[in-house]
Order: structure tokens, then C-alpha cells, then sequence
């Protein structure tokens, strides 16, 4: 039998290893969509998690001042997972299992043995711990014309004390129950990006009012907080997101635009000493790099 002419055999040819490449891809593909489905997702935490403050607002529950653009939503964007946000501010260890608000359910119901990721920022309102040091210290602050170390004269070692005798148990039980209830997720305990600088500015004053002397010490504080977030989240096998790096000179005294957290005053924020959308999504970012994906 003849041979077919060289063009038709060359054309012949070419087909063939267009339809294996295509084939190739089109198998891949289907293995990479069955390999890689989507991550279900539930978010819980206080107002860093919910991005209390930043626009637009979540409407689906405004006792929680959630944002829609907090830092779930973002991680949720970028990966295509499947969010269940149930974060809320004001929160504390205690509202991972029973009701913050009416209607408002234990933050820990929304975690199955389906879920692939957790994510929550928490310890920061036990003891009121945030609120009240910065209140404390910001009062003291403008008492003494922010001279010497007021705040710390008066409170000396209490808040500590508490984040140690207090807030540390609280977290790791929750993080052990999240273990518990999603053997198989990724749970992700986020530290606080830092609110203060390591010492004072003295420009920073009229927004953040806190003493020279009770600068390093509320920022002490806050890496005593997050030591611990860290402490429990190694002891319980979640992963501890550190933010002490990457958000070194982004605190609530840098130029708008910098910053991660708005000031006490005259910031820009609707909540203030809260991350703003530039933080929560910073905050996202890094999270999604420490986890791998994204």
C-alpha cells in the first residue's frame, strides 16, 4: 500500500500530539480540581476578627460589628474557600461556648468534623485586658501630662497577672476543644499586630495619650498577651500566626495609610485602637502565608 504523502503523515503526526497534549492538560486539570477542592471555613475571634470598625459592615448581625471586608473575608476571596463567619466584637474565650448576645449563638457551634480551616483572634477582651489597660494608661497619661510612668505606678504587674492566671487556661481549653470538635482542620491562632511603638514618640501624644514611661509598658503587655495566644496554640497543635515582625512599624502612631491600627484619637477608624482595612488586610495576608495558601 502506498504511503500517504509527507504533509498528510506531518499533519497526521501534529494531531496526534495536540490530542495527547490536550488530553494531558484536560486530566490534569480534573485531578487538580479533585485533589485541591474548596477549604470550608469558619472564622471566629473578637473584633480584630471581625474588623470592627471597618467598612462596609457585615448586616447580617450589627450587635457583632462584623466586617465584610475583615480579614476572613479576605483569606475566603483569595482562596475561594467556603466561609462561615461568626466573629464578633467584643468577645471573649467564654463566647466560644455559650451566647455573646441574644440570638447570638456559641461561637464554637459553627465548627463540624467537615471543617478544613479555623481561624480566631481571642484572649484580648478576657479581663478586659485591651480596654482596660489602654484606658487606664491613657488616663493616667493625660493626668500627668504625659510625663513618667503613671499607669504603670498604679497597675503594676495586675494585668499580667491575670493574662497568665486567667487568660492563658482560657485559651488553651478553647483551643483544645476546637482540636476536639475538628480533628482533621487547621486551626490558626492569630497573635495582635502591636498597638503601641517600642517607646514613645512624643508626636504621637495627642492621638495615642499614654505616658513616655507606660509605652514600653503597655507594649509589654500586649507581647505577654500574645506569648501566651502562643503558649497554648503549640500545646494544643494549632498554628500560632506571629505578627510581631511584620507589623513592627505599623502601629497606631504611624501616618495614615501605614498604620494598622487606628489611634485612640483622632483616627480615621469608626472603632478606635482597632485594625483598619489596610491591617485586616495585611493580617490576611500573612496569615495565608504562614498556612501555605492562597
Amino acid at each position: 500500500m502506498a504511503k500517504p504523502p509527507r504533509h498528510v503523515r506531518s499533519a497526521t503526526a501534529v494531531a496526534g500530539a495536540l490530542a495527547l497534549v490536550l488530553t494531558g492538560v484536560t486530566a490534569s486539570a480534573a485531578t487538580t480540581a479533585h485533589a485541591a477542592p474548596a477549604l470550608d471555613y469558619v472564622a471566629l475571634g473578637d473584633s480584630y476578627s471581625a474588623g470592627s470598625g471597618v467598612l462596609p459592615v457585615d448586616l447580617t448581625n450589627l450587635l457583632c460589628l462584623r466586617s465584610t471586608a475583615n480579614y476572613p473575608h479576605v483569606i475566603a476571596s483569595r482562596t475561594g474557600a467556603r466561609l462561615k463567619d461568626v466573629t464578633c466584637g467584643a468577645a471573649q474565650t467564654k463566647d466560644f461556648s455559650e451566647s455573646q448576645y441574644p440570638g447570638v449563638g456559641p461561637q464554637s457551634d459553627a465548627v463540624s468534623a467537615g471543617t478544613d480551616l479555623v481561624t480566631l483572634t481571642i484572649g484580648g477582651n478576657d479581663n478586659n485586658t485591651f480596654i482596660g489597660a489602654l484606658l487606664a494608661c491613657g488616663s493616667a497619661g493625660l493626668l500627668s501630662g504625659g510625663k513618667g510612668s503613671p499607669c504603670k505606678d498604679a497597675n503594676g504587674t495586675s494585668f499580667d497577672d491575670q493574662i497568665e492566671a486567667n487568660t492563658y487556661p482560657a485559651l488553651k481549653k478553647v483551643l483544645g476543644d476546637l482540636r476536639a470538635k475538628a480533628p482533621g482542620a487547621e486551626v490558626a491562632a492569630l497573635g495582635y499586630p502591636w498597638i503601641t511603638p517600642p517607646t514613645a514618640d512624643p508626636s504621637c501624644f495627642a492621638r495615642l495619650p499614654v505616658a513616655t514611661g507606660d509605652v514600653p509598658y503597655l507594649r509589654a503587655i500586649q507581647a505577654h498577651l500574645n506569648a501566651v495566644v502562643e503558649r497554648a496554640a503549640e500545646e494544643t497543635g494549632a498554628v500560632y500566626v506571629d505578627f510581631s515582625q511584620v507589623s513592627e512599624g505599623h502601629d497606631a502612631c504611624k501616618a495614615d495609610g501605614t498604620r494598622w491600627i487606628e489611634p485612640l484619637l483622632f483616627g480615621r477608624g469608626v472603632v478606635p485602637v482597632h485594625p483598619n482595612a489596610f491591617g485586616e488586610r495585611r493580617m490576611a495576608e500573612h496569615t495565608m502565608d504562614v498556612l501555605g495558601i492562597g
